[in-house]
């Protein structure tokens, strides 16, 4: 991992919800390393206000996701001889709303990185891109804070032991 539980954890309790942002942006700006951004996020939604969390780590991660999107938008950029490839692949993508596809990946724990890099080589809209993304990362990441809320302290009475 490249940013650790506790390094993260630090931020967020440290920085309160700039912390929160800042862990969501670090552990999205990277491409396919994985981190344990949920985690923290899922724990400290029982410390700190979940929609709040949630809102901060979302933008912070929509943000970091744009580095996936401009990886996808550099490689055709050097690969010229692609780019006749690349309008089939405009074409496809546009008949099964793009939008829809992108919120339904940034909301779940599907490989979002692959969709940023495509939309990116396909010139997809960035203002769109950016929107579709950061509604299903502020989806994704308040119900991680909420499922922290209403759980962390049930999960640790649960394994106290006496």
């Amino acid at each position: 991992m490249v940013f650790g539980l506790e390094f993260l954890e630090a931020l967020v309790l440290s920085h309160g919800y700039l912390g929160a942002f800042l862990t969501g942006f670090l552990s999205s700006f990277t491409l396919f390393i994985p981190s344990p951004a949920f985690f923290v996020i899922f724990l400290l939604g029982s410390k700190l206000n979940p929609l709040l969390l949630g809102i901060s780590a979302g933008l912070g991660s929509a943000i970091g996701e744009m580095v996936s999107y401009f990886a996808g938008y550099g490689v055709t950029v050097i690969a010229k001889k692609y780019r006749k490839n690349l309008n089939g692949i405009r074409k496809s993508f546009h008949r099964y709303k793009p939008t829809v596809v992108i919120f339904i990946f940034a909301a779940t724990p599907l490989p979002f990185d692959l969709v940023g890099i495509l939309c990116g080589a396909i010139r997809y809209d960035k203002k769109k891109f950016f929107l579709a993304t950061l509604a299903g990362k502020l989806v994704k990441f308040t119900f991680i804070a909420y499922a922290g809320f209403y759980s962390v302290e049930w999960i640790v009475n649960y394994f106290k032991i006496d």
